[in-house]
């Protein structure tokens, strides 16, 4: 049986004002990542694509690991876009190759009434096939069930962006500011942001 979970979330938040603008942070996409998820489930394997070992999902009598591949793309003007390009999944051999997850998401910083704020989208969607032992299950379970792990994935990312990015944010700002500060060649940066 074939069946589709799906789940979305947004966010907006406000950018405290640093010395260094925000979309210089977003022009650096290992920070960014490495930001947004726990840094021992990443493995970078570019300066801008990464595989991400997510947590295990239990649903139902199943237990399994998906193993995502991302790309990056940060822009001059900050926008950031993600992207999934493949996926694993470990545990059931079943799953592999009727498992198809698809992640899109996107960061910009916004100007309003002074203040700069980051305002950002993603959308999880996965199509899977399911065992037999799983057909006799409603198939609005299913999709419930389905779309409220999805949902909570994408809530955790978007804690790890509230919290742990402008914390990041903050630290990097505050050494860019130092490394200026002792910098021999006014006019070029010490810490120039990798793309």
């Amino acid at each position: 049986m074939q069946t589709r979970f799906v789940a979305s979330e947004f966010v907006r938040i406000d950018i405290p004002d640093e010395s260094v603008p925000i979309q210089q942070y977003l022009q650096q996409p290992h920070r960014l990542v490495y930001a947004l998820f726990d840094p021992s489930r990443i493995d970078p394997l570019t300066d801008n694509r990464f595989r991400l070992k997510m947590r295990s999902l239990k649903f139902s009598v199943l237990n399994v690991q998906p193993i995502v591949d991302i790309q990056v793309r940060a822009r001059a003007n900050g926008r950031v876009s993600v992207w999934s390009t493949g996926c694993e999944i470990r545990g059931v051999e079943y799953f592999n190759r009727r498992f198809n997850l698809t992640l899109a998401g996107s960061l910009y910083p916004l100007q309003r009434n002074g203040q700069t704020q980051l305002e950002g989208r993603a959308d999880l969607d996965v199509q899977v096939e399911l065992p037999p032992a799983l057909w006799f299950t409603p198939k609005w379970v299913l999709e419930k069930t389905g779309d409220s792990i999805l949902k909570g994935i994408l809530s955790t990312i978007k804690h790890r962006l509230e919290l742990q990015l402008l914390a990041d944010y903050r630290k990097w700002a505050d050494s860019t500011d130092e490394a200026e500060a002792t910098n021999l060649f006014p006019g070029i940066p010490a810490n120039p942001p990798t793309a």
